[in-house]
């Protein structure tokens, strides 16, 4: 099982190339991860902020890269996305590579 740093690592390693090909901007982590309370079942919350608007489509490769890459199912989400009650917790939880 991953931990925090290694999924942290991960994805620094991989920003250059998400920001080439996925146009994203920044990329975090939250939830049970971020919280280093995650268990066997649990998945890769990561929160997403693109250059630009980017179609179903290709947040769903993103995504599926992402939990190619990190050899966990990711959990991809985008600020706009989140419910207004648990917003503010998420944006303060993130932990950004």
């Amino acid at each position: 099982m991953r931990h925090k740093g290694q999924i942290l690592t991960l994805l620094k390693q991989q920003l250059p190339y998400l920001k080439q090909n996925f146009k994203v901007k920044s990329i975090g982590i939250f939830g049970s991860y971020a919280r280093e309370e995650q268990t066997e079942k649990s998945d890769i919350d990561l929160l997403v902020e693109f250059e630009v608007p980017v179609g179903f489509f290709k947040f769903i490769e993103l995504e599926d890269y992402l939990s190619e890459k990190l050899g966990v199912k990711v959990d991809l989400v985008t600020p706009d996305a989140l419910k207004p009650l648990i917003k503010p917790q998420i944006m303060e939880e993130a932990v950004y590579a």
